[in-house]
């Protein structure tokens, strides 16, 4: 037990090492605002969410780019609330924008990518640029894609996105959930830096939208409910286009926290779900290695409590896991500006192997509820 809990210990700090490195090689765009070239279909796929939108419509109303070369193209799945209402209120409030409401129409066993695909065909710009309606989306948001796809020529392009901050009101289920985003987000830049993206989030996300008809859209993984983002990003990766990762503070994204566990548990169910069908063996390979780490450390839990193991070994393994996380983890605070949450690192250290552990488990034998739907393994 001992030689396999040093194997694991050692794999798993040689690929922090190597996400910590990629994540300090990936450097900062600071590129000047590049003259308007790039036109945008923002698209924005939702299901029940009237409580968010009006932070989202008010951050909309804040871009500062060409009216005319950029539309915003909602999607309605099935909303049953007020969502739909309230997207027509805004669009008629709102003449000086392009906005199409469309209706989704459910062919896979994916509605969000069902969603996507609606609102491509329909685009008439030259880049998708996808966000959640739970969202709050930056002010240079636009400009500062236009300028590094001008920059970069890159086909598709991954941006930050962090756990919106409520001040005094940062529970810490909410501290809990920034920690693990921004250590997402690390891996997410750490593997751009490094020349292997495996990771990108599609609450800000951009591509091409010829790119998207070539890779022919999400064909082949449209049976998976989620994976919208980090299934095209490979498929872009296996065709040879150039991939890169705006790393700006002024592109990041915020979106809303989930307000109890279960609702957390369930969301990251949902995410670990897909991993099965990643066909990126640094990604597949990854994942297993950060499961067998938080597995090995609660089952060394288990076995000190019954005397079958030595707590010293938990101790220093768990110790070395904790300072490696650290060093990953701040690094995407800093560059976030949320050093604070890090006065909450180590309680969720200590929470955080039985939390992924459940969920990976869980994922691998049941499905899952989101957004009033259940969705089958």
């Amino acid at each position: 037990m001992i030689a396999t809990a040093v194997i694991i210990t050692l794999l798993y700090s040689l690929a922090m090492l190597f996400l910590l490195y990629g994540f300090s090689k990936a450097s900062y765009f600071c590129g000047k605002n590049s003259a308007p070239k790039t036109t945008f279909s923002i698209v924005i796929p939702y299901r029940n969410e009237a409580e968010n939108l009006p932070l989202l419509f008010k951050s909309l109303l804040k871009l500062r780019y060409p009216l005319e070369m950029f539309e915003i193209i909602a999607v309605d799945d099935a909303s049953e609330d007020s969502s739909a209402e309230s997207w027509e209120e805004f669009r008629k409030g709102n003449p000086q924008f392009n906005i199409r409401l469309l209706q989704n129409f459910r062919k896979s066993g994916s509605p969000k990518k069902d969603a996507i695909e609606l609102a491509v065909s329909t685009s008439n710009n030259e880049y998708i640029l996808t966000t959640d309606a739970d969202c709050e989306v930056p002010q240079f948001w636009l400009q500062k894609y236009n300028s590094f796809i001008s920059e970069t020529n890159a086909i598709a392009v991954a941006a930050p996105v962090a756990v919106k901050y409520t001040g005094a009101k940062m529970t810490f289920l909410k501290r809990f959930q920034e920690l693990d985003i921004f250590s997402l987000q690390a891996a997410t830049i750490g593997g751009f830096g490094v020349n292997q993206p495996f990771m990108c989030n599609g609450a800000n996300f951009c591509y091409s939208k010829m790119a998207f008809l070539i890779v022919n859209g999400f064909q082949g993984n449209n049976e998976i409910a989620s994976g919208d983002d980090i299934f095209l990003l490979e498929k872009f990766q296996e065709k040879g286009f150039k991939t890169a990762f705006l790393k700006s503070p002024v592109a990041v994204v915020s979106t809303a926290p989930n307000f109890s566990w279960k609702q957390l548990f369930f969301q990251r169910v949902r995410w670990a779900a897909k991993t099965s069908a990643y066909k990126s063996f640094y990604s597949r390979g990854l994942g297993v290695l950060v499961l067998l780490m938080n597995v090995l450390i609660l089952f060394l839990f288990i076995f000190v409590l019954l005397d079958l193991a030595q707590p010293l070994l938990l101790l220093v393994i768990f110790l070395l896991k904790v300072l490696l996380d650290f060093l990953l983890i701040y690094s995407s605070a800093k560059f976030f500006n949320r050093k604070r949450a890090m006065k909450t690192f180590i309680l969720s250290s200590l929470i955080y192997p039985f939390f992924s552990s459940a969920v990976a488990i869980y994922s691998l034998f049941s499905g899952y509820q989101w957004k009033g739907r259940y969705f089958k393994k």
